[in-house]
């Protein structure tokens, strides 16, 4: 019995060790943590349950078969954060690089059948150099299995990916496919093909961090969502943002107490509304107004700043927010915004998270930049996700809301529960100014004048969308956050279904 405990330990301290104390030492220096470091601030203190620990590679090429080291290159389990269950797979650069085997890609694959079959949201910290080649197509294979199921998992439990250091090639569509993707500045990257294969085959010279790092993918591809300084504050962002995350598509939001009354109001928001109509102001400021404690975590703030999305709590239960953001390209929508915006609704509606949308939006942006690259489509995108939404949907129109831009913002067209309208909102086809020079071509400026007065009498004013019964109640800006409260509480069991289809077939 003895020499079996001994042998338990030699293995678990083996394990733990990974590839070696020069390989942590090389770790460190680069100014990132281990894969079990990374899971110590990841989750609650000895809560993490580790599964699979003294798997082995089964390669025998190229020298693999004298080189085995337990565990296989990715520390896999579960934990809990802040008290509720995650799955977590992370990869250990120290061990082959976190190339990822056949058996590396089972351990991965296990932990996310665990968690669908339980419903719980799965965390992967990605650090690995790749395909290990030593395996050929059967670490390609490995690949594919993951990829399956996520596919399989999306919808049905969150899943995000942390991005720690090098994700190349096929690594990427696993992450890809999951629903939020944090990276670490200056130390993660990814891409398909690398700097030098681009150098061969385009003759471009860039480096890594200039094609796949965290500031290109936060800003000019949005395949990321959020770039942080280092390793640690990317695991404690994410630990707040699991917070806001129900376990499954089966579970209700979380809800947490607060202190934040349901009907505080806001005095400041009734002048927020500048009285020039071509000035901007940040809509951050309303979103953190009506949010409890102004706590608002939000996605993707680097790319398509024209659009606003995020997640909040009224009442302690979370909330996801879209908002037009005046103070970029004055809020209007164009395809980034659209696409942005379309993924971050189609998510809310499958986990059941209500969605408030802030309206202030002169249209869609004018342009053959724009039409040639598919603002018919992309823009189709976020009208389709409004529309097939079946979660509360509450809209406030601030200021604008013109043209087809209106329809797309969850109007009550599209099954919005309550819209709202500021009094300083404008529902129109299009401004006072451009409109009556369409409708009035050949008059003179004088009557042109008038007429666009006329116009403004007639549209700049909710009223009468309101009397159609397209705005359910004019509101005043200070009883934002009661308004929502209370129509968030009554709107809690609502019951609405789509005709049934296998799926949908959203223009991509």
């Amino acid at each position: 019995m003895q020499h079996i405990l001994d042998q338990l330990k030699e293995k678990r301290a083996q394990a733990e060790l990974g590839g070696g104390q020069k390989r942590i030492d090389a770790q460190h220096g680069k100014g990132k943590l281990t894969a079990r470091e990374r899971l110590d601030v990841l989750l609650d203190p000895g809560s993490f349950e580790e599964y699979d620990r003294y798997v082995e590679h089964n390669c025998v090429d190229f020298g693999m078969d004298e080189q085995h080291i337990p565990g296989d290159g990715v520390v896999t389990g579960s934990g809990t954060v802040n008290g509720r269950l995650v799955f977590v797979f992370s990869q250990d650069f120290t061990v082959f690089g976190g190339s990822l085997s056949e058996r590396h890609a089972e351990k991965i694959c296990k932990v996310m059948d665990m968690a669908l079959k339980i419903g719980a949201p799965v965390i992967g910290l990605n650090d690995s150099g790749g395909a290990r080649i030593q395996e050929g197509v059967a670490s390609l294979g490995g690949y594919a299995e993951v990829f399956q199921r996520n596919v399989l998992a999306s919808g049905v439990v969150p899943q995000l990916s942390l991005i720690m250091g090098p994700c190349a090639g096929g690594a990427v569509y696993s992450p890809a496919m999951t629903d939020f993707i944090f990276m670490v500045k200056d130390s993660s990257y990814m891409f398909v093909t690398g700097p030098d294969v681009v150098k061969t085959v385009t003759n471009e010279v860039v480096t890594q961090e200039e094609l796949g790092g965290a500031v290109t993918h936060t800003t000019k591809s949005s395949v990321a969502d959020l770039a942080f300084e280092n390793d640690i504050e990317a695991l404690l962002t994410a630990r707040d943002f699991i917070d806001f995350m129900p376990l499954s598509n089966r579970e209700e939001v979380p809800e947490r107490p607060t202190a934040d009354p349901f009907d505080r109001t806001e005095p400041s928001l009734d002048q927020i509304i500048p009285a020039n109509a071509n000035q901007p102001y940040d809509m951050h400021e309303v979103i953190e107004k009506t949010l409890d404690e102004g706590d608002f975590f939000e996605v993707q703030p680097a790319h398509a700043g024209n659009i606003i999305c995020g997640f909040g709590r009224v009442e302690g239960r979370t909330v996801g927010v879209v908002a037009n953001q005046p103070m970029v390209l004055a809020g209007v929508l164009d395809i980034n915004s659209a696409k942005k915006a379309a993924r971050f609704v189609r998510y809310c509606d499958a986990f059941s998270i209500p969605i408030l949308t802030f309206v202030d939006v002169p249209g869609f942006l004018p342009g053959t930049a724009q039409e040639h690259n598919g603002i018919i489509k992309h823009g189709a995108k976020l009208l389709f996700a409004y529309a097939e939404a079946t979660v509360p949907k509450i809209t406030v129109i601030t200021r604008k809301a013109y043209g087809g831009a209106y329809d797309v913002m969850s109007s009550k067209h599209l099954r919005g529960d309550l819209n709202y309208a500021w009094p300083t909102a404008e529902i129109a086809v299009m401004g006072a100014k451009g409109a009556v020079e369409i409708i009035f071509r050949n008059k003179s400026e004088e009557e042109i004048a008038e007429r666009t007065k006329e116009y403004e009498d007639r549209f700049a004013n909710p009223f009468v969308a309101a009397s159609k019964g397209f705005i359910d109640e004019v509101i005043m800006p200070h009883s934002t956050r009661l308004r929502i409260a209370l129509g968030l509480r009554k709107l809690r069991s609502k019951q609405l279904e789509n005709p049934w289809k296998k799926h949908d077939n959203i223009p991509l």
